[in-house]
């Protein structure tokens, strides 16, 4: 029996100037990091990141903008992206992580052809307001019930080694399996100069153990391996399939450099695995 991994791409289509002060995010204009800002890449740039990304056996794509909430003008944008992406690569799982929304707004971005929305409680209520102040915990979890009411599937999860302990993570993970799912990022804290958060880096061996306690809580969600990857576990990323992860992202992520995605579909492809061409549910 083969082993069948997802993969998916990030897009961030519009990049920094946040006025939220999440504690861990590069793209808060409170800390001035030193990363690329924009207010939106054009379409075509988009779509073709779209077809870079199915040639790259990307299943899922995920649109993704800086700042709160998903207001009219985001709305109207990523429906138009949606669209024309759905247009030229049917294929693909179009994600959409706009931050906080509304029933009628997730409505309207599943008439659009978006099929998942990505909004992560991050870490647990009782330690969210370590790490956030412009908006609450509360916010996002309402945001993902919206998601599903709306009848879009959910992407939810989180961001580890913020300081948190472990019975902040099992708060959090239990958090999350209220939500039941669909895919569930799991990203790892890498520090900024920028930024006020500094705690020790998570080692290899604490990562692979938060995946499959993850997996442990919630065996009906995929867990993708997001963020931090890379530079946590190094030449023992791929250990992450053993311990409960189904997919990965491949490619950069919002604001850094992740690995080659050729590079990571032949370590894959090595490693017996096949690329997922068709949502699983």
């Amino acid at each position: 029996m083969s082993k069948k991994i997802m993969l998916c791409a990030i897009c961030n289509v519009s990049s920094g100037n946040c006025a939220e002060d999440c504690a861990y995010c590069t793209q808060s204009a409170k800390y001035g990091a030193d990363i690329k800002k924009y207010r939106q890449k054009s379409i075509d740039d988009i779509v073709n990141e779209a077809k870079i990304a199915y040639k790259n056996h990307a299943l899922g794509f995920c649109l993704v903008t800086a700042g709160k909430k998903l207001d009219e003008r985001k709305l109207e944008y990523i429906c138009l992206a949606a669209r024309q992406i759905q247009k030229q690569i049917p294929e693909l799982m179009l994600i959409a992580c706009n931050g906080i929304a509304d029933y009628e707004s997730l409505k309207e971005l599943k008439n659009a052809g978006i099929f998942s929305y990505n909004h992560n409680l991050e870490t647990s209520e009782g330690f969210f307001d370590k790490i956030c102040t412009t908006h609450t915990w509360q916010d996002r979890y309402k945001t993902n019930e919206n998601a599903k009411r709306a009848g879009l599937m959910l992407c939810c999860g989180g961001i580890y080694g913020l300081g948190e302990d472990e019975n902040e993570r099992i708060s959090f993970r239990k958090s999350l399996a209220s939500l039941e799912p669909f895919t569930s990022p799991i990203n790892f804290y890498i520090s900024n100069p920028a930024l006020p958060i500094s705690v020790p880096r998570l080692n290899a061996d604490e990562a692979l153990k938060i995946i499959r306690d993850s997996a442990n809580a919630m065996p009906n969600t995929r867990f993708m391996v997001a963020g931090g990857r890379e530079l946590i576990l190094g030449d023992r990323q791929y250990e992450v399939l053993e311990n409960g992860a189904s997919a990965i992202v491949i490619g950069d992520y919002l604001t850094t450099q992740g690995e080659v995605p050729s590079k990571a579909i032949e370590s894959l492809k090595n490693l017996g695995f096949e690329f997922m061409d068709k949502c699983e549910h």
